[in-house]
């Protein structure tokens, strides 16, 4: 096997190594001895590279799953003995950045935040921020179907791709088509939006960027309750208004976040952005649908700012570290109404270790994002996987019950597999369908949406 792949893509170009995501639950099977298969890589160079892999793949019968960055946290990159990996770091070129058209095609391979520091510098942004940004690359971000920090301005990732490179797993390649808009059929390529390697490899992308805002306005507000806060992101996103960043800290994530609040009060961090006087008259109307909320000043925003990409790879694996720990985060989504009982009742589905926090951002006039952070230790490492199952199992059968999805912006990959057809119903034929049709051969990513056939 690893002869053929040298064959294609040359020595150099191919290593053997244990390969995994962030998953806390590998990260907790390794803590355990419990050691990562060694898998052969290849790093191919190029399209014609990649469509010769997935050939020889397809021909051998050898499964192929495509690696960005790695910092995924469901366990979608956990490949097994005897199957590849494709390393897509090579193909990292950033080939136009159109500063009239307001467009950048790129490949795959090319690093989140690095592609924001050469927009910046041209007064431009993609305005995508999830926390990981330092360790992602656009092929990640769009097939895990990713969602950034300033998602209730600019959308996420599904809003900035006008068009796809991809190429198919019999080889076949599928070029990018004309923008801003077809209605010349559906738009196919964002069956890639959120496949996590299933359906081929995505080779590059043509993206909407957006000329960095002139004024950006940030403060935080305090309010008694968290169905009041709740309330004024509910009046916020339906007022027309596109706040920069909305995110409400229920009260243990406050105190978590060491904002300085009274026995059940929860923090409200917002920003407007625009031209001066746009972001000036936003602030104003956001002032006064916050009345009543304590006014925390500039100090919040700031505070967050310095802390936006806090949760790197390293601060997972030194909490993971001690034997018997665990951690890990759920993001769900669900209507305003929803909102309020799933807050309630997954917080108690989390708790079984103690810590339990929650906070709410990626707003629409819909609804939005709750995502749930929860932690806890245990004396024996089974007891750890009891706890950290029990508090997966009771999150996923919330939002199920309640008509939430159980992943607003991490995907599903080995940790909702179990899960994914409850959600998606008749979909999951469709699925299923189109999966089968494109990859006969079943070689593409096992571990993506909804498991391995």
């Amino acid at each position: 096997m690893r002869t053929d792949l040298e064959k294609i893509v040359g020595a150099p170009a191919v290593d053997e190594r244990p390969l995994k995501d962030l998953w806390p639950l590998g990260i907790m099977d390794e803590r355990a001895g419990k050691a990562p298969p060694r898998i052969l890589v290849a790093r191919p160079a190029g399209r014609d590279q990649v469509a010769e892999i997935l050939r020889w793949a397809s021909a051998n019968n050898v499964a192929v799953t495509p690696v960005g960055g790695g910092s995924g946290v469901c366990g979608a990159v956990s490949p097994e003995a005897g199957e590849i990996a494709l390393d897509m770091s090579a193909l990292d070129r950033v080939f136009e950045i159109d500063e009239t058209n307001l467009v950048c095609k790129c490949e795959a391979g090319v690093n989140g935040y690095a592609l924001e520091q050469q927009l910046n510098a041209r007064g431009l942004t993609l305005g995508h921020y999830p926390s990981s940004l330092p360790g992602t690359t656009v092929g990640g971000l769009i097939s895990t179907r990713s969602s950034g920090q300033e998602s209730s301005r600019y959308g996420s990732i599904e809003d900035m791709v006008l068009s796809l490179a991809v190429v198919l797993p019999d080889g076949t390649f599928a070029a990018p088509r004309p923008g801003p808009r077809s209605a010349v059929g559906p738009a196919l390529h964002e069956l890639w939006l959120g496949a996590e390697g299933a359906l081929g490899v995505v080779l590059g992308a043509v993206l909407r960027v957006h000329r960095l805002p002139a004024s950006v306005i940030g403060r935080g507000y305090s309010f008694s309750r968290l169905a009041e806060g709740l309330e004024a992101m509910r009046h916020v996103m339906q007022s027309g208004m596109r706040p920069l960043v909305i995110r409400l800290y229920d009260h243990e994530d406050s105190v978590f976040n060491r904002y300085e609040v009274s026995e059940g009060e929860c923090v409200l961090v917002i920003a407007t952005a625009g031209e001066e006087e746009v972001a000036q008259a936003e602030a104003k109307v956001v002032e006064r649908l916050t009345a009543g909320a304590k006014d925390l000043g500039e100090d919040p925003w700031r505070r967050w700012q310095e802390h936006r990409f806090g949760l790197s790879a390293e601060w997972l694996k030194g909490i993971l570290e001690p034997p018997g720990s665990y951690v890990d985060t759920i993001e769900l989504a669900a209507p305003w109404t929803v909102l309020p009982q799933l807050h309630e009742s997954v917080k108690t589905a989390i708790a079984v270790g103690g810590v339990a926090l929650c906070h709410f951002s990626h707003a629409y006039e819909q609804g939005c994002c709750a995502y749930f952070s929860f932690a806890g230790a245990a004396d024996r490492e089974e007891d750890a996987r009891a706890a950290y199952s029990r508090a997966w199992e009771g999150a996923m059968s919330a939002a199920l019950e309640m008509g939430a999805t159980i992943s607003h912006h991490h995907g599903t990959g080995r940790a909702r597999a179990r899960w994914v057809a409850d959600e998606m119903g008749g979909w999951m034929h469709v699925w299923r369908s189109v999966r089968e049709s494109i990859d006969p051969a079943g070689i593409m990513n096992p571990n993506a949406m909804g498991g391995r056939r």
